[in-house]
């Protein structure tokens, strides 16, 4: 079964990081793009990081641009969400969420990103960022 499972979120003053965990299982990894995606009370879910866990590739929304981190370990088949220079805005439920690519990676993070109708999806952990 695919399993994908969020940690990191917390309470944190604005300016401050936090790291986001998705550790993945029940799939081959490096044929798939991974993302993540958050959404605040009253919002919809957005698609803000996505990664081609084969070749890199990357998306970022542009509310997080520069201040965002995504990264990939092939190795413990996990991804990483580096959150520097929190803002209150950015208080969300984060989820992350898993869809196919091949070896077609850029359209795959788009894809996932843009929401996917065949994503497998993970819990949220709660970011809460204080002002």
């Amino acid at each position: 079964d695919v399993q994908l499972q969020a940690s990191g979120g917390g309470l944190v003053q604005a300016g401050g990081s936090l790291r986001l965990s998705c550790a993945a299982s029940g799939f081959t990894f490096d044929d798939y793009a991974i993302g993540w995606f958050r959404q605040a009370p009253g919002k919809e879910r957005e698609g803000i990081s996505c990664i081609g866990n084969s070749d890199g590739s990357t998306y970022y929304e542009d509310s997080v641009k520069g201040r965002f981190t995504i990264s990939s370990d092939n190795a413990r088949n996990a991804v990483y969400l580096q959150m520097n220079n929190l803002k209150p805005e950015d208080t969300a439920v984060y989820y992350c969420a898993a869809d196919w690519a091949g070896t077609a990676q850029a359209m795959g993070v788009l894809r996932l990103c843009y929401g996917s109708d065949s994503a497998y999806w993970g819990q949220g952990t709660q970011v809460t960022v204080s002002s």
